[in-house]
Formats: C-alpha cells, structure tokens, sequence
C-alpha cells in the first residue's frame, strides 16, 4: 500500500519543528540575548564561543544517541524526552538573566535536539519502503524550507518572548504529530560494541562515497551563504529592482535573497522526490550540482541585484532537487537495519563540519580582498561552484542506488 501526502508530512512534522526552532535561536534569540547579558566589547567574543560549542555539540550528539536508539531498539522515548526538553530549554534561554544561565539553556537545547533528532533521523530508512523514499524525502524538504520561512516571518513580526514561546509550541506539536507513525519498538536491535559501532560505516564505499557528496554540496552552500551579505556590500551596493530601490541595508537585501532561495526550494522538493523514485536518485542529483555549479560565475560576472533575486530564485529551485533527493540516497544504501540511526547520526555531520570549515575561510577572504577589490568573492564563489560540480558527481560510483 502506498502512503499518502497526510502521512508523509506526519513522518516529518518535527522537522518543520527543529528548522523554525534553529533558524529562531541562531539568527535572532542567541544573538539578542548574548546583547543582552553581555558587555558590550564582549557580545560577538560570547556568540562566537556559543556557536563553536554549539558545533561541538552537533557532530558528538547525533551518532552517540543514534547509538543509543540503536541499542534499544527503540525510537519513540528519545523523540518524546528530546521535544520535551527542548521546549523547557526555548523557555530558559529566552528568559535567562545572565550569560552562565544562558550558557546552560543553550547546552541543554544542544543535548536536547540531539537527543530528538539522532535516532529521529532514522525514520525514512526505518519505516519507508525504497520506492517511496524520494518522495518522503521531498516531503521532509518542503517542511524544512517552510519552517525556515515561517521563522523569518516570525523573527519580523513577533518581539523574543513570544518567539521562544512559539518555536516551545510548535516544537512539542511536531513531535507529537510524528510521534504517532513511531513503532513502540523496531524488529531489530544493535548488539555491536560502541566503537565498532561508530568505525563500521566508514569501511562501507558507498557510505563514504555518500557522506562525501553531501559534504562538499554542504560546503560550497555555507561558502556562499556565510559571507553573501559581505559581498552585497562589498560589491553589488546598490539594491535596485524594476527601476526602484528596495532597500539601502545589506542584512535586508540578503534576507529577501534567502526567502526566494527557500520559495524555490519549496516548489521543486516534492516533484525531485517523485521523480527520483522514478527515474533514480543520481540523475536528479546530477541535475542539481550541475545546475547549482553553473549558476555561481553568473554572481561574479554580474553584480546586479535585480538579477541575483532571478538567480536566488534558481538556485533555490536546484537546492530543493538536492533537499529532496540526498536524504533518499543515503537511506537506500544502509545495509544494516539495526543501526540506521547511528549511520544516520553519523551523516548528518557532514552537514555540520561544512559550516565550521566555512568559518575559517573569513580570514583569506579578507587577505584576497585587500589585494585586489573582489578577488576574495571571485575566489570564495569559484570554489564553492567547483564543490558543488563535484560532490554531485561523486554519487557515480555508487552501487547500491541507482
């Protein structure tokens, strides 16, 4: 019997949760309550330790309580006690009146969410049979960038408070709204040591292969996005479209950048998905490197802005094939049943470790700015399209998916 839309967007309903939940606290609460409690010559020193621990944080969690789940053979407690202490977690960070509260309230959000989302991750290859993982994936896709949206609408409209309180509401109803597709138990349990455990995806070829290809996809998306508002400032300046300026600030031209990147990506999730039932995962993946390699000389050959809101627009429509079919990948080439969630905590750190590497690049951008005017952006968005051609082409070899 084949799944319908309700059942699909049930399977991914905290997603939708932990993407409204990650876009509120990193890009308006962390950093206006890091001001808030901090001295001023210390704010960005304070944000910056959070965001490292934070990333510290991200690649352990997963994989250890994957691990965990694994071990159990169970699913539902992880998801049930992780939403519910992120919740209590939104509450704390939103009202905490010092730095080392704040610091608390942010480490138990960490813990939290990697206690949902580690064994969380294992559901499409737990419980979706292979012909419908493109689509479940497309669904999950489509969640992920609507969650998105909905926190910048919510991040605009609505004071912190009432933020945390919302992300605390929506992130308990997605859990239960998925909670209810959760087996009480899985037909199988992990019985492997922890080490073992932890070093057996990486002597799977095809595991590497895949871990690879999201990693280097990943790692040219933050190379672009990380430093995107530097080089409106730097380079484009003006923000005019249809004859009129739509904006004099930076932050604001990138914001409506990234709200047409998410409308594509929401438009092509679901279709990529069906399709790459149909047709295999690797030509839809093909299609999206392809398409978003090729798309980054046309940033550097015409800093226009008029026409970087036709290409965001692009973009998105190619990053919504990728949303939409990665995850179907990887979910048809576990070999082992009883530790999905421990590979799927596993790779997911590829798409971690890529936002800490883009980090490091801020200094060399600098430097090659300082030579030539531009010379940093033209070097930063020419690797990021070569990253992009090449981790799509590295599903190839791949055997077991087509």
């Amino acid at each position: 019997m084949r799944h319908g839309p309700g059942w699909f967007l049930s399977l991914s309903a905290y997603w939708f949760a932990t993407s409204l939940k990650w876009f509120l606290v990193l890009l308006v609460l962390l950093p206006a309550k890091v001001a808030e409690v901090s001295p001023p010559e210390e704010k960005a020193t304070r944000l910056g330790f959070l965001f490292g621990l934070g990333a510290v944080m991200a690649i352990l969690g997963p994989p250890i309580m994957g691990y965990l789940s694994d071990r159990l053979g169970r699913r539902r407690p992880f998801l049930l006690l992780g939403s519910l202490l992120t919740a209590l977690a939104l509450l704390l960070l939103a009202h905490a009146p010092s730095y080392g509260v704040l610091l608390l309230a942010y480490l138990l959000l960490q813990l939290a969410d990697d206690l949902a989302t580690g064994p969380y991750s294992a559901l499409i290859p737990d419980l979706v049979p292979k012909g419908e993982r493109g689509t479940a994936s497309g669904y999950m896709g489509v969640l992920q960038v609507s969650g998105q949206v909905l926190g910048g609408v919510v991040g605009f409209l609505l004071p912190l408070h009432p933020q945390a309180y919302l992300a605390a509401l929506v992130n308990l109803l997605g859990a239960f709204w998925s909670l209810k597709l959760v087996p009480e138990r899985l037909p199988t349990r992990s019985e492997r040591p922890f080490l073992k455990a932890m070093a057996a995806p990486w002597r799977d070829r095809d595991f590497l292969l895949v871990y690879l290809t999201r990693f280097l996809v990943m790692l040219g998306f933050y190379l672009a996005q990380t430093y995107l508002q530097y080089y409106l400032g730097d380079v484009v300046q003006t923000f005019q479209a249809w004859g009129r300026s739509l904006t004099e600030e930076p932050f604001q031209a990138v914001a409506l950048l990234g709200l047409l990147i998410s409308l594509g990506a929401g438009l092509s999730s679901v279709p990529a998905g069906r399709a790459s039932d149909r047709m295999g995962r690797k030509p839809l993946i093909y299609l999206s490197g392809a398409g978003l390699g090729l798309l980054m000389p046309f940033l550097l050959l015409f800093p226009r802005y008029d026409l970087l809101l036709f290409l965001s627009l692009f973009f998105g429509l190619f990053y919504g094939v990728y949303l939409a079919v990665d995850w179907a990948l990887v979910s048809d080439i576990l070999k082992e049943p009883e530790a999905h969630a421990t590979q799927m905590g596993l790779w997911q750190t590829s798409i971690v470790v890529p936002q800490v590497l883009a980090g490091a690049f801020g200094r060399p951008l600098d430097l090659l700015n300082a030579q030539a005017p531009g010379l940093g952006y033209l070097v930063l968005f020419g690797l990021a399209g070569g990253f992009f051609l090449l981790g799509a082409f590295l599903v190839a070899p791949i055997r077991r998916a087509r």
